[in-house]
């Protein structure tokens, strides 16, 4: 199954399950911060935001929300460090 980047509003079972799924594919940093920038770049909301709907409905392991968020906040983090460094 083929994940539309672009869920919008709806957030069914369907679309939920081929997150999931999508998810679970990219084991590296560089893919999961990849999707997170082409998912984020076609959806209202960032996929954290999914990510946290997904642990709180049970949907996804723990274990690969923590992954995922841990990634994301990371590089996060880094990126404000970086301008910081250069606003200093």
């Amino acid at each position: 199954m083929t994940l539309s980047l672009n869920i919008g509003n709806l957030f069914n079972d369907s679309s939920s399950n081929a997150l999931v799924d999508e998810l679970r594919k990219r084991t590296s940093e560089e893919e999961i911060l990849d999707f997170e920038e082409k998912f984020n770049s076609k959806n209202e909301k960032n996929l954290h935001i999914y990510i946290c709907r997904l642990l709180k409905n049970r949907s996804i392991s723990r274990g690969l929300a923590s992954k995922w968020l841990v990634t994301i906040i990371k590089n996060k983090e880094s990126k404000i460090n970086v301008l910081q460094k250069l606003n200093n």
